[in-house]
């Protein structure tokens, strides 16, 4: 006998008469060993009962069915991002919300020496814009530098992870920087 074994979800129709498991109802769940690991029934209660069988669970618990959730159509599919990526995409909307955002990334990828600051300039109402150039492709970038005080980055830093693993969209981050500024 394998040890081994791979974790199976509940099904969601009898393995007894087939018919479809129903939300919150009832329902007996087993393992049967095989000669080579295990198999998963979920049964309704009546099913199991009634069902011949000539051998005996390796083990069995009742439960209650959860339909799965539907699909929500409305949901932004969540998309993991390199930073590279993310940058362009932020540029590109030019959201005076993402500033910060923008700022920490191309930060994190002049760390990561994928980006190489050429030059910075303070503009007439003292806003420092930093000009960056991708190592490999030599595109420019034009970057603003928030001044982003010690106390906010704990934040920005937050949402840029947020965003470059897919928890949260940009709308969410968006407003949430809105939030804030009020």
């Amino acid at each position: 006998m394998a040890q081994e074994w791979n974790i199976r979800s509940r099904g969601h129709v009898c393995s007894i008469c087939t018919k479809p498991l129903v939300d919150k109802a009832p329902v007996i769940s087993v393992l049967k060993e095989l000669t080579d690991g295990y198999e998963r029934l979920d049964c309704h209660p009546e099913c199991w009962k009634a069902a011949p069988r000539d051998w005996e669970p390796f083990s069995s618990w009742e439960g209650v069915y959860l339909a799965p959730p539907p699909p929500d159509a409305k949901k932004e599919p969540l998309k993991k991002e390199t930073a590279d990526d993310l940058l362009r995409h932020l540029i590109a909307l030019e959201d005076p919300a993402m500033k910060n955002v923008v700022y920490v990334l191309a930060v994190m990828l002049e760390r990561s020496k994928i980006l190489i600051e050429r030059d910075a300039r303070e503009q007439e109402d003292h806003t420092i814009l930093r000009v960056y150039e991708h190592r490999r492709t030599g595109e420019s970038f034009v970057v603003l530098d928030p001044r982003l005080r010690l106390e906010n980055l704990a934040e920005v830093q937050q949402q840029v992870v947020a965003l470059l693993s897919g928890t949260k969209t940009l709308g969410e981050v968006s407003a949430a920087e809105e939030q804030a500024k009020t």
